[in-house]
């Protein structure tokens, strides 16, 4: 049995792991990573990196390696690979599965103003402060690029290109983040407001703490949808259960929750 695991994430590196903890005879495990970030994080089994060439391609892929199932654990602003997936899984017959961490929930004392677009959240920054911390990565800083009078602290894995902000210090960093290592980042940048990706999990959730602790506005941008008719599970163990159940590999595996 083949497996493709779309990654580039925590959960897709997990799932990877679990899979070839319990390996049977057979099972075949392959991540495939876009190739955006400089020195991924590989893991175990076989590893692609870059693009199929759009849905087409990707479901060429699919018949030429004998897929058998596919799990989109991408990043959940990867709308494209996603709507791929969905088409290429639809053309080829292949079982699909997304592997999705829940968003992030506001809680008492979180200011949020929700955003369904990078663009509409540099609407927003205007009238909510002038030295803004921007977590959205690399990519998109274009949408920020004319607001010559903020002042910009962005912070993602790799250098970005421009166009960017005219006013920008960059700070190369990959997480997990500490909740103390975020509350002195604002402290000592004087920020005023958070722009953030709603991308979920642990690893870099203390930022929205840090600025509930500062009573600082955030603005979250909405993640896009699953696509339609595609079923949805949190968490790396759930989705070894699905294939477990759906292929008979069994269910002795161990797997964490998240």
């Amino acid at each position: 049995m083949h497996v493709l695991i779309l990654g580039g994430t925590t959960e897709a590196r997990r799932l990877a792991e679990s899979l070839a903890a319990g390996t049977r005879a057979g099972l075949r495990v392959t991540s495939s990573l876009a190739g955006r970030v400089g020195a991924p994080r590989r893991p175990p089994g076989d590893v692609r990196v870059g693009g199929f060439g759009g849905a087409e391609g990707l479901a060429r892929w699919l018949q030429e390696h004998a897929v058998d199932a596919v799990v989109d654990a991408t990043h959940p602003f990867a709308g494209t690979i996603s709507s791929n997936a969905a088409s290429a899984a639809a053309a080829t017959g292949v079982p699909l599965l997304a592997l999705s961490r829940p968003g992030w929930v506001p809680v008492e004392g979180d200011a949020w103003h929700e955003a369904g677009s990078l663009d509409e959240a540099a609407g927003l920054l205007p009238s909510l402060g002038r030295r803004v911390f921007l977590t959205t990565g690399r990519l998109g800083l274009s949408a920020f690029a004319a607001l010559g009078d903020l002042w910009f602290l962005v912070r993602s894995v790799d250098a970005p290109r421009a166009p960017a902000p005219a006013r920008m210090e960059v700070l190369l960093d990959r997480g997990p983040f500490t909740l103390q290592g975020e509350r002195e980042l604002l402290r000592r940048h004087a920020i005023d407001v958070l722009v953030t990706k709603d991308s979920g999990g642990e690893a870099t959730a203390p930022k929205l703490a840090a600025a509930r602790e500062a009573g600082l506005p955030v603005i979250v941008v909405r993640r896009p949808p699953v696509p339609t008719g595609i079923p949805v599970v949190t968490g790396p163990k759930a989705a070894v259960d699905w294939l477990a159940d759906r292929f008979g590999l069994g269910s002795d595996r161990t797997s964490p929750d998240t």
